[in-house]
């Protein structure tokens, strides 16, 4: 984005835009608000701006225990046990797992015990303990989730978040050359996960608090898998009945 096309969004002139960038102008509170809205700072880095302009945070942040978060809580209780029998969970900021559906512990079976003590969601994926041996298109779901973290980690500019593409990135991987064509025609990155000598695939949305105004509560990501065939609903289905 140009400076010109920047003024233009926030309705300001590009001079004192300028003037604001090289220091020579001092940004009000709304300027820096309507600044970071239109280059989509994230909530957390926006209270950053206001403090090193010389404002007072805006944006709480609580704990998901506080009461003031129980609509909150509420709403992702609901999204969670009312998608199963499909996988469903939330994680923060930094890919933490916060809460699961009944879903997903069928998906973590043979994962080792250590990394379920703190359970991170790409560490689980991916790590070699974890559900990446039963990964089929291991290649191509591995470059799907360090690309989309290390595009996070540049936006936010989070050591923790950069320390983590580093360490996925090291765990061992077959070669991208290797992954066969997927059936879904192009439009979306499936997971095929062994189960027993079958294959799960499923499909994933992500689902945030777009009206969010709290850090926390801005941060949560609801990931959920949808069946990619019949095959796998018919599976899923029978195992949460106690069939599979």
């Amino acid at each position: 984005m140009s400076q010109l096309d920047l003024a233009l969004d926030t309705e300001i002139s590009a001079r004192h835009l300028s003037f604001v960038e090289t220091g020579r102008a001092r940004p009000s509170r709304d300027m820096v608000l309507r600044l970071s809205e239109q280059l989509d700072v994230p909530m957390r880095e926006r209270n950053l701006m206001l403090t090193a302009a010389g404002f007072a945070p805006l944006f709480g942040e609580r704990s998901l225990d506080d009461p003031e978060m129980a609509g909150a809580r509420r709403a992702i209780d609901l999204i969670l046990t009312g998608h199963e029998p499909w996988p469903a969970l939330v994680a923060d900021r930094r890919w933490n797992l916060i809460a699961a559906n009944r879903g997903v512990a069928p998906l973590l079976v043979g994962v080792a015990p250590a990394l379920l003590e703190a359970p991170n969601v790409l560490r689980l994926a991916l790590h070699p303990e974890g559900l990446a041996p039963r990964i089929v298109n291991l290649a191509e779901w591995r470059h799907h989730l360090i690309t989309r973290l290390r595009q996070q980690a540049q936006a936010v500019g989070d050591a923790d978040l950069d320390d983590l593409v580093i360490e996925l990135e090291s765990y061992p991987a077959p070669p991208m050359a290797d992954v066969r064509p997927q059936d879904l025609g192009g439009i979306a990155v499936p997971l095929k996960l062994l189960a027993g000598d079958q294959v799960l695939s499923f499909l994933s949305t992500t689902t945030v608090f777009g009206t969010a105004q709290d850090v926390t509560l801005s941060e949560l990501t609801l990931e959920t898998f949808f069946p990619a065939d019949d095959a796998t609903a018919e599976m899923v289905r029978a195992s949460a009945s106690g069939n599979g």
